[in-house]
């Protein structure tokens, strides 16, 4: 166990939660943005994220010996939460990722006129990753459970109509899946996290096992094709970490979709949209820190994402890089086939079309940057989305009236990608690809994989 932090998880929560709660923020963001341009708005900011202060109702609240704490702490155990890694100079970037979008920003966009909105947007987005930071430190003290509806309630605050209006993620479950997506150089920091995260109550297990499963696959899908020029062992060898992770979230839905008994879905009819609005400038619902019972849907849905990965490895010959969790493999494997023919049938409405969005379309490197993209997008737009990254992992609910810009945002975040390519295996290519022909291809793979 860890030793006892230097500053307590109730005192980051605490000053956290006085900078989220009521109109603070909005007020910060007002009183930087009355500047003559976006550059000098910006730069006001900037002083506030790299010292990790705001000015509070006249009072400077500092989470600067939490950030370096947690942070120095978090980076020893093997993650770099705040921080981007440089694949060009090979080493992590010295501004936070915040910083880094800020500045992008103030080189696009420096010369026009200053948006509160904007300066929103940022804070939300700085905050999002200090959310992470505390999520991954929720075992230091205490009821690691606990801790963990504590950071639920501060993600409520941050994504609440007193916020900038930009959906982040659906749940604390998510926080760490994205404070874990960026390129670590040294992965050892995965085996430790997975051993804490079995120690989770079941609710927050199994919403970690469903948006791992479903970023896995996306993940995965991608380096299949890019990255290991479609050489399935050579992505098994070159993720050792990755695959305990999702061996331990398929069968942690499996065990669940036990539990109900496998209840056919209801067919896929769309039903009819009562919103004619696509504006996405309106605050983002909050999130429930309570821990809703997933459908039998949206764990199907999540099982097929994270199989479409690499359903040999969990069916057939198992792997190395599955050698640590043999059990688990073996039990998946076991109960995966005592009810395949219900599973195959309960996937097939979750077959990719052109009308449909579908996360089995999306395929990209880090789960991080989809999140950046769509800040980046928001920012230059001025307008918050409501999509959050969660929405993008799932087609549901069935005719779903926000599938639209689900597409949308998927598709722009393809587009940029397109514009501003990673250099992998020695070619030009985009990191994010929203194809729904690839999608079926996967899907019909899949299938084709687990009934063989």
């Amino acid at each position: 166990m860890p030793s006892k932090p230097e500053v307590s998880f109730e005192t980051a929560c605490a000053l956290t939660q006085s900078i989220l709660s009521g109109r603070h923020r909005r007020t910060i963001a007002a009183t930087m943005a009355d500047a003559p341009t976006v550059n000098a708005a910006l730069w006001r900011l900037r002083e506030s994220l790299t010292a990790n202060a705001f000015d509070v109702d006249g009072r400077r609240v500092s989470l600067g010996r939490i950030v370096q704490t947690y942070d120095r702490d978090t980076r020893a155990e093997g993650f770099h939460v705040l921080h981007d890694w440089d694949g060009k100079s090979d080493r992590v970037n010295e501004n936070s990722i915040p910083v880094d979008v800020l500045d992008y920003l103030i080189r696009e966009r420096g010369d026009d006129r200053p948006d509160a909105a904007i300066v929103a947007v940022l804070i939300d987005y700085y905050f999002v990753h200090i959310l992470e930071l505390l999520a991954l430190r929720a075992w230091d003290e205490g009821d690691a459970d606990e801790n963990l509806d504590r950071i639920g309630t501060l993600l409520a605050l941050l994504q609440s109509p007193d916020g900038s209006g930009q959906s982040f993620v659906n749940s604390v479950e998510t926080l760490i899946l994205l404070a874990t997506s960026h390129f670590e150089l040294h992965e050892r920091g995965y085996a430790l996290l997975l051993e804490r995260i079995r120690t989770l109550n079941a609710p927050h297990r199994l919403l970690i096992a469903i948006g791992h499963a479903a970023s896995m696959g996306s993940h995965l899908r991608f380096g299949f094709e890019a990255s290991y020029a479609r050489d399935t062992i050579f992505m098994r060898d070159d993720n050792v970490a990755d695959y305990p992770w999702l061996c331990f979230a398929l069968v942690t839905i499996m065990r669940e979709l036990d539990s109900t008994q496998h209840p056919a879905p209801s067919p896929r009819h769309p039903a009819p949209s009562t919103s004619t609005s696509t504006s996405t400038r309106h605050p983002a619902p909050a999130p429930s820190t309570q821990h809703p019972a997933p459908s039998t849907q949206q764990l199907t849905e999540s099982l097929l994402n994270g199989l479409s990965a690499d359903a040999r490895a969990f069916i057939g010959e198992p792997p190395a890089s599955l050698s640590s969790v043999g059990h688990e493999r073996s039990e998946f494997r076991d109960r995966f086939l005592a009810s395949r023919d219900v599973l195959l049938a309960a996937f097939e409405p979750f077959r990719p079309s052109e009308q449909e969005y579908s996360p089995l379309s999306l395929f990209f490197n880090f789960a991080h940057n989809v999140r950046k993209g769509t800040v980046v997008d928001a920012l230059l737009r001025r307008d918050p989305w409501r999509i959050s990254f969660d929405d993008l992992l799932t087609s549901l609910p069935y005719g779903d009236a926000r599938n639209p810009q689900k597409q949308q945002l998927a598709t722009t975040l393809m587009n940029y990608a397109r514009l501003n390519p990673d250099r992998i295996r020695g070619q030009l290519m985009p990191v994010i690809v929203y194809d729904p022909a690839a999608g079926r291809q996967a899907f019909g793979t899949t299938l084709r994989r687990l009934k063989a």
